[in-house]
């Protein structure tokens, strides 16, 4: 077993801000298996082109056969699980993907690395890790006044995409409670930042107020989200992955709950002041209250006590901070939007919102 790191779904959108901070800060090499399906991309780990320990290999976790041998070969000390199917939305329209990639994808995964654990040495036994990375969509939905999801909150998921990572939590749970398998698991609020795929909420904001567009918000816009800046989140996996305790759970928050509607009027103000256009109305002018999606979670919200009390871990970028990086860096990065947004995204934004009728 060497220094290096096995990353799958390492060309998503926080696959690949891991791999990147992973690099300045602990540099050891990475192995990035990912099979690039629409919003998984390369440009994404441009910046380590040419570096010798940055390893990308294409392929689907669903194939014991690869990710077995590749686990052979490369011999890493740890692996950390983000390849998955994430949008709700997508989820409804066609849950059969979801299941694939999310319960099979992950029990082919821990199989294989069952697998490859139980053939190492004491040592290297000992201090390898699997780290399985989840959401809080899998605990449902809060009312406004109840405590916000902890560790111990009994799943209750309300979505196909909900209900396919409740499988792969309750697979890694089993696999570290059966078979010993070090297993650590987190559960993270919504994410923000750099290299987001513009079909989630803030960065179809964004793109849609630079360009004039209308901005479709949910149902009356009152959902509220606990939003975390993706640096904050990868902190918090690389303490979790070098210091969490085996067969835990650890929740990570941004302590930043908001509404929908407040987010994309913050949005609005931001996409104003930096790119303003003069005797043009604000860009608020743009919400439009369109059909809910079917069965909408109301609330989420992250308490992060466990690992700020056992790890150290909190969150440091507040989220107007955060915002404003982000829509600095779509508005700094038009090549990589435009190069995303083929005619399979277009026609994806299309099925999606233009059916839905306006309230």
């Amino acid at each position: 077993m060497n220094d290096a790191i096995l990353v799958t779904g390492g060309a998503g959108f926080i696959g690949s801000n891991f791999i990147l901070t992973w690099m300045k800060t602990a540099g050891t090499p990475v192995i990035n298996l990912d099979r690039l399906t629409y919003a998984g991309n390369p440009a994404n780990l441009a910046p380590l082109d040419g570096d010798a320990r940055y390893l990308f290999m294409h392929g689907d976790i669903c194939d014991a056969e690869l990710v077995g041998s590749l686990l052979r070969k490369e011999q890493p000390r740890a692996i950390v699980h983000f390849a998955a199917e994430s949008h709700v939305d997508r989820s409804i329209a066609s849950p059969e993907a979801f299941i694939r990639t999310n319960v099979q994808g992950t029990f082919v995964l821990l199989e294989q690395a069952r697998a490859y654990w139980t053939g190492l040495g004491d040592a290297n036994r000992a201090n390898f890790r699997f780290l399985h990375v989840s959401t809080d969509e899998v605990y449902g939905t809060l009312g406004p006044d109840d405590p916000a999801f902890s560790e111990t909150t009994p799943y209750a998921p309300n979505s196909p995409y909900a209900a396919s990572k409740a499988g792969s939590d309750h697979l890694a749970r089993a696999y570290f409670h059966t078979f010993g398998l070090p297993v650590l698991t987190t559960n993270c609020s919504n994410n923000y930042g750099p290299y987001q795929f513009p079909e989630k909420l803030i960065p179809l904001m964004i793109l849609n107020a630079l360009e004039g567009k209308s901005l479709p918000v949910y149902g009356d816009g009152k959902n509220v989200r606990d939003w975390l800046f993706v640096e904050d989140h990868c902190a918090a996996i690389r303490v979790v992955l070098e210091r969490g305790r085996p067969g835990e759970t650890y929740n990570v928050g941004g302590n930043s709950e908001r509404a929908n509607i407040d987010v994309v009027t913050a949005i609005c103000n931001l996409v104003d002041e930096i790119c303003p256009q003069p005797g043009a109305a604000p860009r608020t002018g743009l919400i439009r209250h369109v059909q809910d999606r079917p069965g909408h979670d109301r609330r989420y919200a992250i308490d992060a006590a466990k690992i700020a009390r056992e790890l150290g871990w909190k969150p440091a970028e507040a989220f107007a901070g955060g915002l404003r990086k982000t829509v600095r860096w779509y508005i700094e990065n038009s090549k990589w939007v435009n190069n995303v947004r083929t005619g399979a995204y277009r026609d994806w934004i299309a099925q999606n919102y233009a059916a839905r009728r306006q309230l």
